[in-house]
């Protein structure tokens, strides 16, 4: 059996069980050998495209996902979407053929690239190790949480394996689940202690805290001590439901939202990297507020912001310990005041009181936060756009959203039923992304409806994959919020009278270029163009539906002027 075989085999029986790429000579083996274990392998048009497709189905399934890409330019133009795997520490597996000789027109240094973007690299170096090496790079992806690429020379993927069993599944041992890291007695004893003084705190919920046992065990923690609740953006959903929600923070954030954020007196980050999105530049942060972090990397503590505690450990394990230790604490301080013939007290309502209950119930939703409609008769407000799909969509969706102007109205107008109903593929910050993200969330998640949102210029770039929504039969509505632009460029350069010729575009009809792929079309002007949509869901759904919507230009995005600082 050849190394690419062997590979192939054991990964799958590792537990890699979905793949996704481009194949060619490189990778062709070791891909077909993945496929005829077991493997469920999905041709994407573009490396790119293939490379965020795998990021979002590890995302919204929880497991380990592959890319497999030929040597050199197949690596190369997957980058984009590495990057941005390797910054969400996403546990995905990157499968690329090498070649060893400079001279070769395929050569580029490998290993440097992925370094460049944050990734881990492996390699195969032997027929003898080859198995072993392969497993070891599943084993960093999913107990490290990291992005690995396995790099395999064209010249041992050729080579015999001695001795191996023609039960390769013999030789693989799926590798652990990532233990969750058991927070120190003194740090949840300040914690306790720091949540006891406050009045009015808030919880932020991060990508560290999305799982219905850190949301259970993160509400529980929130109600005893009178908290409110909200997310980072890759969390949203987490608390969708519960009445002391303040939906996402930062940049995103709702203006009932922001003040309350200011009010608090203690906001504790929850796997959550509390940078300048979440925090808008630390301008949600009072004078004398409190700020804790929890991350089970010890490293993320204090990387974007000075905190005046941080704690090591999993979310969840935190958050029940903190429980823990207040019983304990408040069983000992009635046991004093009983003995002193003292009442106990309760704890505070904090911030749960019913002033902040009612304005959460009417303010907190952006949908309903009043606005002028700049709509016309050609052209759609993003905001009206958005809250009329937000109402004729499927509640139960999963939503993949693309960069640019526009991102922040399907991502706050559209509502999502919990953690797993968007996919924010953002940490890299390109456009482009979009389309592929919901072609990976759908996939993970076949039980929604899959909701791409793109801007004219990522649907643009990300056009090769209409074919594989099609050809994937994927029911998924993608919606354009196309303005003809740049919008995001457009609105920043726009008001300080700079040339915007490089870009503006003129109009293209896209929903014609999705027909043209063999999608259902409609193209909106006015809100009465959108009963297109529900018919559509009315219907059998037999092809996917383009909305190429027509949206106004006149104003940049709410958070756009947040954007740019990071810049």
């Amino acid at each position: 059996m050849k190394v690419a075989e062997a590979v192939g085999r054991a990964l799958h029986a590792a537990g890699v069980g979905q793949v996704f790429g481009v194949v060619g000579s490189g990778n062709f083996h070791l891909t077909n050998a993945m496929v005829a274990a077991g493997s469920r392998f999905v041709a994407a048009r573009h490396e790119g495209g293939a490379a965020t497709m795998a990021d979002a189905y590890a995302r919204m399934s929880g497991t380990v996902a592959a890319l497999s890409v030929h040597q050199g330019p197949g690596l190369t133009n997957a980058m984009t979407g590495i990057a941005e795997a390797a910054k969400s520490r996403t546990p995905l597996l990157v499968l690329a053929a090498e070649v060893t000789e400079p001279r070769s027109n395929f050569y580029v240094d490998q290993e440097a690239l992925a370094r460049s973007v944050g990734a881990v690299s492996a390699r195969v170096t032997s027929a003898e190790d080859a198995v072993t090496q392969a497993l070891d790079a599943v084993r960093r992806a999913v107990c490290e949480r990291r992005t690995v690429l396995l790099n395999l020379p064209l010249g041992v993927q050729a080579l015999d394996v001695p001795d191996v069993p023609d039960d390769v599944s013999t030789l693989a041992v799926m590798p652990p689940e990532r233990a969750p890291v058991e927070p120190e007695f003194a740090e949840v004893e300040a914690l306790a202690r720091v949540l006891e003084k406050s009045r009015r705190p808030v919880f932020v919920a991060g990508r560290g805290a999305r799982s219905p046992g850190a949301r259970d065990a993160l509400a529980a923690l929130a109600e005893r001590h009178g908290a409110l609740l909200a997310t980072s953006a890759v969390a949203r959903g987490l608390f969708h439901g519960d009445p002391w929600s303040l939906d996402v923070s930062g940049g995103f954030a709702s203006p009932l939202a922001a003040e309350l954020f200011q009010e608090a007196d203690l906001i504790v980050g929850w796997g959550c990297a509390l940078n300048m999105w979440t925090m808008r530049h630390g301008r949600l942060i009072g004078a004398d507020t409190t700020v804790v972090q929890v991350d089970d990397d010890a490293s993320a503590l204090g990387a974007h912001r000075e905190v005046h505690l941080g704690v090591t450990g999993d979310v969840e394990l935190t958050a029940r310990r903190a429980l823990e230790t207040d019983d304990a604490n408040r069983q000992s301080q009635q046991g004093k005041q009983a003995r002193q013939g003292q009442q106990s007290q309760d704890a505070g309502q904090g911030f749960r009181t019913a002033d902040t209950g009612e304005a959460i119930v009417a303010r907190v939703r952006w949908r309903d936060v009043p606005y002028e409609d700049t709509s016309t008769r050609e052209r759609i407000d993003p905001r009206t756009l958005s809250i009329v799909l937000d109402d004729i969509l499927p509640a139960e969706r999963v939503i993949g959203v693309d960069s640019g102007n526009f991102m922040g109205y399907p991502s706050m107008y559209l509502s999502v039923p919990d953690e797993n109903g968007l996919c924010f593929t953002q940490a890299f910050q390109s456009i482009g992304l979009g389309l592929a993200t919901a072609i990976g969330a759908a996939l993970a998640r076949p039980d929604r409806l899959p909701v791409a949102a793109l801007g004219d210029g990522g649907a643009m770039m990300g056009a090769a994959e209409l074919d594989t929504v099609r050809r994937l039969g994927l029911p998924m509505v993608v919606v354009v919020y196309n303005d003809d632009a740049y919008g995001a460029e457009v609105h920043h350069f726009g008001p300080d009278g700079h040339p915007l010729e490089t870009v503006e575009f003129p109009p293209t009809d896209i929903a014609a270029v999705a027909r043209g792929y063999g999608f259902e079309a409609v193209t909106v002007h006015t809100r009465a163009d959108l009963k297109a949509v529900e018919d559509w869901l009315a219907g059998p759904r037999s092809a996917p539906l383009l909305i190429d919507a027509k949206v106004v230009a006149d104003r940049g995005a709410w958070w756009l002027e947040e954007a740019f600082r990071g810049h």
